[in-house]
């Protein structure tokens, strides 16, 4: 939760931006002057100069006597619930708001960080904070856009539709309520609204990267894929790491047999950081379908080595081990012909030629694994050298 605070000398008033609203700080729009009324004999400026400071364990310290001796005291209960707000320590902070509520069940600053603090760990509740917010301030835009959010959290797409809906007749220009509205209704397969909304936000900011990522996904699930390119383009310009975006992308330029393009998407992805299996793997199969089977096969080839876990070599040795303790030698064998396709272990080979030579008796099969194995092993532990070296003794010049 991003938490920022400014300080404007002039007035000496303080405002804090967040997810909050001007009327949410401890101040509640008041000027110092105005707030000299706090009982308990708090000096207002100590404490406001602990905050610029950003000092807020010794903001604590200062205050709690107070709320000691005096747990209804909701000035200082506001500062003290900030205090511990901007710490993380969020157990705090919400004793302190929930007691505001108990002492003035209007209180709007104490809702609203409630509804900040409670949403993802107790979105009922936060729901029913947020609910009085619009109770309270029905003209908001905000309290009925945080409403729908929640509602959307809760798997309540039509409760969440109606709430939107109302936030953005309250502010159509409000690109966030644009933003969360157009994503209810690329949810709900409502495209063309989606797109005939979000088209009118980027017009007033043709960069917003909200908007733009949510004209990419309403176009490409509706299958007008030209319309998710220039979008995605502009993502890609702005080299936003939005992987979904992008890669909608790069699938839209595939399916448009844009096969170039696709790949260059694919590139820029990667350029970004985004070393992931599915990148490859498009790029590969766009690559295939301009003929270029040796670039094809080694992005194949980078897309197994991401897919399956460097932790899955022990799952096949052991699966091995198992079959081989159940004198399932053939089984065996297959688990760790497998491990070695994958992980190119050359200790692999040895178990493959030990079982064949033991267990299942084929002397040329054991020959053909203990070849392969000495030409590609690298002993580097004693039992690995061990191991080479009786190999090779035996099998090394045959």
């Amino acid at each position: 939760m991003q938490k920022t605070l400014f300080l404007f000398t002039a007035g000496i008033l303080l405002a804090y931006t967040m997810s909050a609203q001007k009327d949410s700080s401890p101040l509640n729009g008041k000027t110092l002057g105005d707030a000299a009324r706090f009982a308990g004999g708090v000096d207002k400026e100590k404490v406001m100069d602990l905050f610029a400071g950003q000092q807020f364990d010794e903001a604590v310290n200062y205050l709690s006597p107070v709320l000691n001796a005096d747990s209804n005291n909701v000035p200082v209960l506001n500062y003290t619930g900030y205090a511990y707000y901007m710490q993380d320590d969020e157990q705090a902070a919400i004793a302190c708001y929930r007691r505001m509520i108990a002492v003035d069940s209007n209180s709007i600053t104490g809702l609203h960080y409630l509804v900040l603090l409670l949403q993802g760990t107790d979105d009922v509740a936060a729901l029913n904070d947020a609910l009085r917010l619009v109770q309270l301030q029905p003209a908001k835009a905000a309290r009925w856009r945080s409403v729908g959010n929640l509602w959307r959290r809760n798997q309540q797409p039509d409760s969440a539709l109606e709430y939107l809906a109302r936030a953005y007749e309250l502010a159509p220009g409000d690109l966030k309520t644009v933003a969360d509205l157009g994503s209810v209704l690329v949810d709900g397969k409502q495209y063309d609204k989606a797109d005939s909304l979000v088209d009118q936000g980027l017009e007033k900011d043709s960069l917003n990267v909200p908007l733009l990522k949510l004209r990419v996904a309403s176009a490409f699930w509706n299958k007008h894929y030209e319309a998710a390119l220039d979008p995605g383009e502009k993502l890609l310009r702005l080299r936003e790491p939005t992987l979904q975006s992008l890669e909608w992308t790069a699938l839209s330029y595939y399916n448009l047999k844009r096969y170039p393009d696709c790949i260059r998407v694919c590139e820029g992805m990667q350029e970004m950081g985004m070393d992931i299996e599915a990148v490859y793997y498009y790029q590969s199969r766009a690559e295939a379908k301009l003929k270029h089977f040796p670039e094809s096969d080694s992005l194949l080839r980078r897309a197994l080595t991401k897919a399956i876990s460097k932790t899955a070599e022990w799952y096949y040795d052991d699966l091995g081990d198992n079959f081989e303790s159940q004198k399932d030698y053939r089984q065996s064998l297959a688990q760790y012909d497998t491990a070695y396709y994958l992980f190119k272990a050359p200790l692999i080979l040895y178990n493959c030629g030990r079982i064949c030579e033991t267990e299942l008796h084929n002397m040329a099969r054991a020959k053909q694994y203990y070849r392969r194995y000495l030409a590609v092993a690298r002993p580097e532990s004693e039992e690995e050298k061990r191991v080479y070296r009786l190999v090779k003794a035996q099998y090394g010049g045959k």
